[in-house]
């Protein structure tokens, strides 16, 4: 009886994973072979990398980097379909040392007795520690598992140097808006996985606003029509327009991450518009970060070292326009001090610029570090004993020609 049960219980679970329906769309719309793939034709055309890879069955390890729903999953375990290998996957949020334990046991058997190999795929791959990292290398050197790590942060700052060396880094790239129109608009027909039963419609309007929403994302793209096509349905409507789609989602969501990869990417765009003078790039990028939730006390921090740095004496008043920016931030707080923002930053991005500050900073501060203590010229000591003024302390104003040290009486930091 005991060995009943979990029998029964796998040929339930069985059923239960062919029956598709009970599956959100976006899975069930997954591609199936690299021909369906869309939006990363740089990695799967004909002559790009990945092709050519599984193609000849000689996959190496290799890291997927890109945004969420862009189909790193998906295109790693077509890869190794194509490439005949087994796929087994896991999440690094789940898994931990004892599972990679047992997943390299069955790889070797699988290798011993069936001569195939294994592809392990690890979604989020960054939130592996650095000791379970370091417990795929061994496998991962010897070839006894291809490794394919998802990961949406920049491997360089998330992953160990020495698994990073083992990986070939390939980027996905957000998918396009005519590429989520086609998605959707496959799902919207497909009478086998996807909504063609429903037998809606959109219009060109409201596929479109779905494809924008997603912000690249095929995952959310789907996600939102399988919601809008349920709740049709229900209404007994046989369209969807651009008003029913406004009245149930939520506004567009932002891809951002206060500590990660886009954190600092769009604070650089943000920097090098004000730097390039580009005040309608400096405010479009501003509000990026603030509608996404950056904390503007950062940018506040982040434009004042600009006024100095970038702009410095060519306009010394930017350096009080960021200061006071950031006290009436913390005066009004938000959403008006949006404003208070947004006036420092057009402010700053139309300042004349200069580098002379942070120049004159960097080669005297190379100069203190490099050349030691340098004696204090006696002219610039301080005369406030007998003892002091006999050894010469404050003496020889009137002929000094630089108050630097001898050794540096050449240099010149300042120039305006």
């Amino acid at each position: 009886e005991k060995r009943r049960r979990p029998q029964s219980g796998n040929l339930f679970r069985a059923a239960s994973e062919r029956d598709i329906s009970r599956r959100p769309l976006a899975d069930r719309m997954r591609p199936r072979k690299l021909g369906e793939i869309v939006g990363q034709a740089h990695l799967v055309g004909a002559d790009a990398i990945l092709f050519r890879m599984a193609k000849a069955r000689e996959l190496s390890s290799m890291l997927f980097w890109g945004p969420p729903g862009c189909g790193k999953t998906t295109l790693a375990r077509i890869v190794a379909g194509v490439a005949k290998a087994e796929f087994v996957a896991i999440s690094a949020v789940m898994a931990g040392v004892k599972d990679l334990r047992e997943i390299v046991t069955a790889a070797q058997e699988r290798l011993d007795y069936q001569r195939a190999s294994t592809v392990l795929f690890i979604d989020e791959v960054h939130r592996f520690n650095k000791a379970q990292q370091d417990a795929l290398l061994p496998h991962v050197e010897s070839g006894l598992l291809t490794l394919i790590g998802a990961t949406t942060e920049n491997p360089s700052f998330e992953v160990n140097s020495a698994l990073l060396s083992r990986c070939r880094v390939l980027t996905l790239r957000p998918l396009e808006t005519a590429d989520l129109v086609t998605l959707l608009g496959t799902a919207l027909k497909d009478h086998e996985r996807g909504l063609g039963a429903m037998q809606l419609k959109l219009t060109d309007e409201a596929m479109a606003r779905l494809a924008t929403a997603a912000d690249g994302d095929a995952r959310r793209a789907l996600g939102a029509l399988e919601v809008c096509a349920t709740v049709a349905v229900k209404e007994n409507l046989s369209s969807i327009d651009l008003d029913f789609i406004a009245k149930l989602l939520p506004e567009r969501h932002l891809r951002y991450d206060r500590r990660a990869e886009e954190h600092y990417t769009v604070i650089s765009a943000f920097i090098k518009s004000m730097r390039a003078s580009d005040v309608d790039a400096a405010l479009y990028w501003l509000a990026r970060m603030l509608e996404a939730g950056e904390d503007p006390r950062f940018i506040c921090r982040r434009m004042a070292i600009f006024a100095s740095e970038d702009i410095g004496n060519a306009d010394p008043q930017a350096l009080i326009v960021a200061q006071s920016a950031h006290a009436a931030f913390e005066l009004i707080g938000l959403p008006e001090g949006a404003l208070t923002l947004t006036q420092a930053a057009a402010y700053l991005a139309s300042a004349p610029k200069s580098r002379a500050v942070i120049n004159a900073q960097k080669a005297a501060a190379k100069d203190a570090r490099e050349r030691g203590s340098l004696p204090v010229p006696m002219h610039l000591r301080n005369a406030v004993t007998a003892l002091n003024r006999s050894l010469g302390y404050g003496q020889g104003k009137e002929t000094a020609d630089t108050n630097l040290p001898q050794e540096l009486a050449d240099r010149r930091y300042w120039e305006d």
